[in-house]
């Protein structure tokens, strides 16, 4: 569910769990996601000729619904291997009740005799099967190292949880836990199934139009998915051009405080690093983010955020956060394997990712969650003004209100969003409003 946000630590700490797994161990999930839109902002199907869409027209509406399966096995002492698939289909509901999709993973084929509007020229939208995950793990004198098809969490190359489907790294990591409270990282990630550096998924807009063999059925209306985090059909592609290296340190010597520092090698193309610090003395928060990206032969992205917060324990948790990016980079400091924009800053908002780390973006946001009756609430408003030049100078906003509960092993969600985007360069405003239902059964 896109309300949970992943740590900057959790996945990548797997020598810490990597093997408390008896023989082996089968779970998964199933989750139906379906979302609707009304919004000032046309759509291919408006630019044809039809009205903008609204919350009661499937023209603003987007589905899917997915299924993971995963084993976990002990193959020795001190030796696991794990795989996980994942199917993602619309249930045939495109053009019915939805006209667009969550998921990025579809590819578009013909199908003679089918119903579509003429405007598609008779393509149907494929369901996707993929392997995210196929590793082997070993542990061994305080070190694991895990190889192959996996998740990761670091700050600036990191696996979105929010979407559907996830997007996975083949990569060989190496954890050491030698020196006390310190872990180090070490890893090598040679491809990736992120909507990044896939040359069929842009998630651009088509021309009016124009068909292609996009693997967003949205696309194919001149959109993009409204999760797009995975490539077609969940193919790996190279990460960069010649792979990345990630070195990382996570230390706790000072319990209250949890420091990080990061460092990337795209190779031929950007080096970056990270350097986070976050304190909690008696339920007051505060935290500290540094980044800066340096591409090859062009400026440098940088940026810093801080937040403040107060956690009451069962009761509340209160957080303010800014965050300043400069005006001079190319990259922005988003998730680098996927086009979706999500990125690891205090600031980053519940949905309209891509604005706070945009380059010459300045943001802030104040969030509240607090559980009433069992129910998980959060209310969160965000926004950003992005002027790194006098010809882009945009203010986007954003409140998103959202309840949460579980029912045994189902987890359940309802999403209120309220986006308004701002160009005082065309001099427009655009309201965009989403209401969402998350449902996940877990087994």
């Amino acid at each position: 569910m896109k309300l949970t946000k992943l740590s900057l630590v959790a996945a990548m700490l797997i020598g810490s769990t990597a093997f408390a797994i008896e023989n082996t161990k089968v779970s998964g999930d199933v989750k139906l996601f379906y979302g609707t839109m009304d919004s000032d902002v046309g759509t291919y199907k408006s630019v044809l000729g039809g009205t903008k869409p609204s919350f009661f027209d499937s023209e603003g509406a987007y589905g899917n619904a997915a299924a993971n399966l995963e084993l976990t096995t002990d193959l020795t002492k001190g030796v696991s291997a794990g795989v996980k698939g994942t199917y993602v289909t619309t249930l045939g509901l495109e053009n019915n009740l939805v006209d667009n999709t969550w998921s990025n993973v579809h590819t578009i084929s013909d199908a003679s005799g089918s119903s579509f509007a003429s405007e598609l020229g008779g393509k149907q939208l494929d369901d996707a099967f993929f392997l995210g995950e196929l590793w082997v793990a070993g542990s061994a004198f305080d070190t694991t190292v895990k190889v192959g098809r996996q998740a990761l969490d670091t700050p600036l190359a990191f696996t979105e949880t929010w979407g559907i489907d996830q997007n996975t790294f083949e990569a060989a990591v190496l954890i050491n836990q030698s020196i006390p409270d310190t872990t180090l990282v070490a890893t090598y990630v040679g491809k990736h199934n992120g909507s990044s550096w896939d040359p069929k998924s842009t998630g651009a807009p088509l021309a009016p139009g124009t068909l292609n063999d996009i693997n967003v059925f949205g696309g194919i209306e001149g959109g993009a998915a409204q999760a797009g985090i995975t490539s077609q059909g969940g193919k790996f592609n190279t990460f960069g051009t010649n792979g990345v290296y990630v070195a990382g340190l996570v230390n706790n010597t000072i319990k209250p405080l949890t420091v990080q520092a990061w460092y990337y090698s795209l190779q031929q193309l950007a080096t970056a690093t990270w350097f986070q610090a976050d304190l909690n003395v008696g339920g007051i928060l505060a935290g500290a983010q540094y980044t800066e990206v340096e591409v090859n032969n062009s400026d440098e992205d940088e940026a810093f955020a801080v937040m403040l917060g107060y956690e009451a324990k069962d009761v509340a948790t209160v957080k303010v956060a800014y965050s300043d990016v400069d005006d001079k980079g190319t990259l922005g400091l988003a998730n680098v394997a996927t086009t979706t924009g999500q990125s690891k800053l205090y600031t980053e908002m519940w949905w309209a990712y891509g604005n706070v780390s945009a380059t010459g973006a300045e943001s802030y946001s104040l969030t509240v969650e607090a559980t009433v009756a069992g129910i998980d609430l959060l209310a969160g408003y965000y926004a950003a003004d992005i002027n790194p030049s006098a010809a882009v100078d945009t203010e986007v906003t954003e409140i998103a209100l959202v309840a949460s509960k579980s029912f045994g092993p189902l987890d359940t969600s309802v999403a209120f969003i309220m986006d308004n985007q701002k160009d005082n360069v065309a001099n427009t405003d655009n309201d965009t409003n989403h209401i969402q239902i998350y449902l996940t059964y877990n087994f």
